[in-house]
């Protein structure tokens, strides 16, 4: 995040209500990206049959994420070595973690068919949190249709999971619980359906709520500084600001560690819903 700039922002306008702009400003999704001190690049607005497909911050941040992700990946795995070092040693050990403590624990052998989603899963939405403590960058997950886009991917994965293991017909009935009387399928299976869709709202919603919460605090407490009018509170302020950033590091990977794992848990009850 560009500390400086949400600092300069504030010193310009002043006032509750102005710092209180800055923040959201900062938060959500723009056209416009703020290289502050050198000024702002306006990215390009699409418009087809009436229907906007402009270029946003977010749209560019994700862009950025997944071109990472392949050149980082195809030059690190192009070459199988037995031992690897630095940058493809950190990334092997991710990979071996995700599938030993996440993806097998929860889905079994099948789980191997799934990990390469998973791990794309992991490793996007990381990438994602990652590239939004760069300052001038933003947190694509910050932004509530992008969760909102991953969750429904995941729900989509659940469900086939399911489907693949038990066919279609017998998926949906192992969706309502095994010897229940008759007379309570009109409640249970409302219910079933319910659950299956609250699901994804979770994930999607955690991981928003996560990612937007950490930038919010840091920049309040900027903010504090032009609320009170005094360098006294500046070095507090700032203090706890770099602390929340330190912790937001942390949150990027504990993020990213919840939603793929809650997502292979969920497969995992659609896999196999005996256990």
């Amino acid at each position: 995040m560009n500390l400086a700039y949400a600092a300069t922002e504030g010193a310009a306008h002043g006032g509750e209500a102005s710092v209180g702009e800055v923040i959201l400003h900062h938060v959500q999704d723009t056209r416009v990206i703020d290289l502050w001190p050198l000024g702002h690049i306006t990215l390009p607005q699409i418009h087809v049959f009436g229907l906007d497909f402009s270029i946003t911050k977010h749209l560019l941040m994700m862009w950025i994420v997944s071109a990472l992700l392949i050149v980082i990946f195809r030059r690190v795995f192009q070459q199988p070595q037995t031992v690897r070092t630095g940058v493809g040693n950190l990334l092997e050990a991710m990979v071996v973690f995700i599938r030993d403590e996440i993806v097998l624990p929860n889905l079994g052998e099948e789980g191997k068919h799934y990990l390469p989603f998973l791990l794309t899963v992991f490793f996007f939405i990381l990438f994602c949190n990652l590239l939004g403590l760069i300052p001038y960058a933003g947190t694509a997950t910050g932004n509530v249709t992008v969760t909102a886009a991953l969750a429904l991917i995941a729900l989509t994965m659940i469900q086939l999971g399911g489907i693949r293991a038990h066919g279609l017909v017998h998926h949906f009935q192992n969706l309502v619980p095994h010897g229940i009387p008759v007379w309570l399928l009109p409640i249970m299976i409302p219910v079933e359906i319910m659950g299956q869709l609250t699901k994804p709202f979770a994930l999607c919603i955690r991981l928003y709520a996560n990612m937007t919460a950490g930038h919010i605090v840091i920049y309040s407490l900027l903010g504090l500084i032009f609320l009170f009018k005094s360098v006294v509170v500046a070095p507090v302020s700032v203090g706890f600001a770099l602390f929340i950033s330190v912790l937001e590091l942390f949150v990027a990977f504990l993020q990213a560690y919840i939603f793929t794992m809650l997502t292979s848990l969920f497969m995992g009850m659609s896999i196999h819903p005996e256990h």
